[in-house]
C-alpha cells in the first residue's frame, strides 16, 4: 500500500533526474513531506505536446491529483480511494486498463509512509484493553539515497458542468502501483523494529529502476503481455527503513522534521 510520502525534490532536480525535456514553472510545487491522496503531485511522462505538429512522445514533468479517476466516471467522487492500484490485476480492472495500455508514468518521491502496530498495543487489542492500536511510522527509501521512482497511471476527466475554457474542466489524476512486499532482509534495518518490508505492510509502491524508466514510459508499448514484464519488483536488497515521528499521522504536519530518524520507535509503539 502507498498511503502517504515524501517529495522534496524540486523540479530543477527532477529534471535532471530523468532528463525532462518540458515543465512549465507555474505548475512548480512546493517541497511536500507529508503526501496525502487528493493533493496535487508530481508525474514524470512521454506524451505529445499540446498545439505541436510534431507527434513525437516529450519527456514531461507534469502536476497531476493523486487519486485517479476514470475517464468514463460520471463524478469525480471516489478517487480519495483509488490511490493505488494493484499489479496483479491492473491490466484487467476497468478503472485501470486503459491507462496501463497507454498512460502510465512514474510518480517520484524521496520515499514512502507506512504504520505498523507496535507489539505492546497489538497484545493490549488482543486482550479487549484497547480498541484503537498506535501505530508506529517507518519511512521507507532507497537506501542509497537516490530518488524513488514509483510506477504510476494518470488519466484524463471531463467535468462537463464546465465550459470548454474553464481551468478545471479537464481533470488530470494519477494512482501509485503497487505489489507484494519483499520478504529479504531491509539493506539497513532498526535494531528494534521490522527487518524486511514485508515485516511492516504486506504491499509496497512498485520502485522502477532507472533500466525500467524508459520502458514503462514509452506509450508505444502498449502490448499487456509485454507490459505486465515491467511490473517486475526490483532486486532485492536496495531498500532501508527507520521509526519516524508519529507526527506524521497528521496530514496537517509538513516539514523535513518529519523524515528525522529516531533512535527507536516512539513509546507506547514498541515493535
Amino acid at each position: 500500500m502507498c498511503g502517504r510520502y515524501a517529495a522534496s525534490r524540486g523540479p530543477e532536480d527532477l529534471a535532471g533526474i530523468f532528463e525532462i525535456e518540458q515543465w512549465e514553472p507555474e505548475e512548480t510545487l512546493a517541497p511536500d513531506y507529508n503526501v496525502a491522496p487528493t493533493k496535487e503531485v508530481y508525474a514524470v511522462l512521454d506524451r505529445p505536446l499540446k498545439d505541436v505538429e510534431d507527434l513525437r512522445p516529450v519527456r514531461q514533468l507534469r502536476k497531476l491529483k493523486w487519486g485517479l479517476v476514470p475517464s468514463w466516471s460520471k463524478t469525480p467522487e471516489g478517487a480519495a480511494r483509488m490511490i493505488n492500484a494493484r499489479a496483479e490485476t491492473v491490466h484487467e480492472k476497468p478503472s485501470y486498463r486503459r491507462a496501463f495500455s497507454t498512460r502510465r508514468c512514474i510518480i517520484p518521491a524521496d520515499g514512502y509512509y507506512e504504520w505498523v502496530t507496535g507489539k505492546g498495543e497489538r497484545d493490549l487489542e488482543v486482550e479487549g484493553k484497547k480498541k484503537r492500536p498506535r501505530k508506529q511510522p517507518y519511512f521507507v527509501l532507497p537506501a542509497d539515497g537516490s530518488v524513488f521512482a514509483m510506477a504510476g497511471l494518470y488519466e484524463f476527466w471531463r467535468d462537463k458542468t464546465l465550459p470548454d475554457d474553464h481551468p478545471q474542466a479537464w481533470w488530470v489524476t494519477c494512482s501509485v502501483i503497487t505489489t507484494e512486499a519483499e520478504t529479504s532482509p531491509l539493506a539497513v534495518a532498526p535494531e528494534e523494529g521490522p527487518h524486511s518490508l514485508a515485516e511492516i505492510h504486506p504491499r509496497m509502491p512498485l520502485m522502477l529502476t532507472p533500466d525500467h524508466w524508459g520502458p514503462w514510459l514509452d506509450p508505444s508499448r502498449t502490448d499487456v503481455d509485454d507490459l505486465r514484464s515491467l511490473l517486475a519488483p526490483p532486486p532485492e536488497g536496495l531498500m532501508r527503513a527507520y521509526p519516524v515521528t508519529t507526527a506524521v499521522s497528521n496530514v496537517r504536519n509538513n516539514g523535513p522534521e518529519l523524515l528525522k530518524e529516531l533512535e527507536g520507535p516512539e513509546e507506547g509503539t514498541l515493535f
